[in-house]
Parts: C-alpha cells; sequence; structure tokens
C-alpha cells in the first residue's frame, strides 16, 4: 500500500503521463472553437436558436455568414480575370471561405455534434444538402481559378519485375 500511494499522490519522480493534465490537440482544441462559434452564431440569431431546434438550412446559413471574413478570392463569372489560375492584376470580385476549410469545418462540427449529446441520425451537418453545398461551392471555385477539381486517386502498388525498371533507378547495374 505504501508503494502505492506514492504514485497516486504524484510523489517521487516516477509521475506517469496521465497523472499530468492533458493538452488538447490542435485538431481538438480547433474543433471545440468550431461548436462554440456555431453555438454563439445560433444565439444570436433573432429569435434565438436552441441546438435541439437547429436544422441543415441554419448550418448552411452560418457557412453563408462565414464567407465576409474568407480571404480566398473568388472570381465571378463577368471578371476579366475569371478561369485565371494567376490573375495578372487585382479586381473587385469577393473573397469568400476556402472549399477546403468549409470542408473541414463541417468535418468537426459533424464530430462535435455527437459528442456533445447529438445523435448520428438527426446531426445538420451530415445533412445531404450541406454536401451539396460544398460540392457546389468546391466546383464553382475551381471554374473561378480555372483549375479543374480532380480527385486524387489512390496509388496502387504495382508489383515490378526483376528486369523492370523504376524511373530512375535501374534494378540492374549497367
Amino acid at each position: 500500500m505504501s508503494t502505492d500511494k506514492g504514485k497516486e499522490s504524484g510523489e517521487g519522480s516516477s509521475r506517469s503521463v496521465a497523472d499530468q493534465p492533458a493538452q488538447p490537440s490542435r485538431y481538438e482544441s480547433q474543433k471545440r472553437r468550431d461548436w462554440n462559434t456555431f453555438g454563439q452564431y445560433l444565439k444570436n440569431q433573432r429569435p434565438s436558436v436552441p441546438l435541439s431546434q437547429c436544422n441543415y438550412n441554419h448550418v448552411l446559413n452560418f457557412l453563408r455568414y462565414l464567407d465576409q471574413f474568407g480571404k480566398t478570392k473568388v472570381h465571378l463569372q463577368g471578371c476579366v480575370y475569371f478561369g485565371q489560375p494567376e490573375p495578372p492584376g487585382p479586381c473587385t470580385c469577393p473573397l469568400r471561405q476556402a472549399w477546403g476549410s468549409l470542408d473541414a469545418l463541417i468535418g468537426r462540427l459533424r464530430a462535435a455534434y455527437e459528442e456533445n449529446g447529438g445523435l448520428p441520425e438527426t446531426n445538420p451537418f451530415a445533412s445531404g444538402a450541406i454536401r451539396v453545398y460544398l460540392r457546389e461551392v468546391r466546383d464553382s471555385q475551381a471554374k473561378a481559378r480555372g483549375i479543374p477539381y480532380k480527385k486524387k486517386k489512390k496509388k496502387r502498388n504495382q508489383i515490378m519485375k526483376p528486369n523492370d525498371e523504376a524511373p530512375g533507378f535501374p534494378l540492374q547495374p549497367s
């Protein structure tokens, strides 16, 4: 009993990692901040929206609200730089949230919703309407930049024959 007492109270030099307060990961910290921001957004609505009554329309409005704080220039169809990946000069097109940022945000809020007691079946962040909105944002931003979005394909490990050569790496001495 005397040997266990020292470890439980943190005495001695053998403190375990479990004894120290856990620092939340960057992801967990960001998820908490995002969740609090969304909760504040709902409270600021007139009339205030309780989380239990939140639906995908509130989420879509939140995403549109966030656009005003974006840093990504998205050229409009009438802009002379529309479709140019690197425009040569400034324009008056709006700054928006980048698709990747919104996609990551929705992922964190989707997880936070369920961690805070929400049911997966009623998760407004998992709605099909949210996925459609994100796809439209992705496609419109890609079109505005003139760079089509292409889903990255997983590379398959190809089995090489002993006589095959990988680029720049001969298997047999020349």
